[in-house]
């Protein structure tokens, strides 16, 4: 029964691993809010350049890329990470939908990262902060 329980899981889960940006993080927002509606948590957003943003590279340093980060954040927020790299490839398809919410969002710099509720509504926004997880 465990094996079976284990299956289903893992079956149901398989979709959004296939979205993580690594070390549970989504890539998607319209999955994010929906697992955030269903688990009661908050979102929070990271508009990264990931391959050329000195800060956002520093900020997944020092802090994103910790596992004891992921493990404490994700207890009240559901992880996103919007990336708009220019060295690496990325499907027009996500280019469209991740410029769209950048616009949507007032996005000015990188990286800014956005608390928002299981809507998507703002309620808090941030840059990068020198010190890391432990100043």
């Amino acid at each position: 029964m465990k094996a079976i329980k284990a299956l289903a899981a893992a079956l149901v889960l398989s979709p959004l691993a296939a979205l993580a940006g690594g070390d549970g993080w989504l890539t998607d927002l319209d999955e994010a809010k929906a697992q955030a509606k269903a688990e009661k948590k908050a979102i929070l957003i990271d508009f990264t350049g990931s391959d050329w943003c000195h800060w956002c590279i520093l900020l997944k340093k020092e802090v994103f890329g910790k596992e004891e980060f992921t493990k404490a954040a994700s207890k009240d927020f559901v992880l996103v990470e919007l990336d708009f790299p220019r060295k690496s490839d990325q499907s027009e398809e996500v280019q469209k939908k991740n410029k769209a919410l950048a616009k949507s969002y007032g996005i000015r710099g990188y990286p800014t990262i956005v608390l928002t509720d299981d809507r998507g509504k703002e309620f808090a926004r941030t840059g990068y902060k020198e010190g890391g997880v432990n100043p």
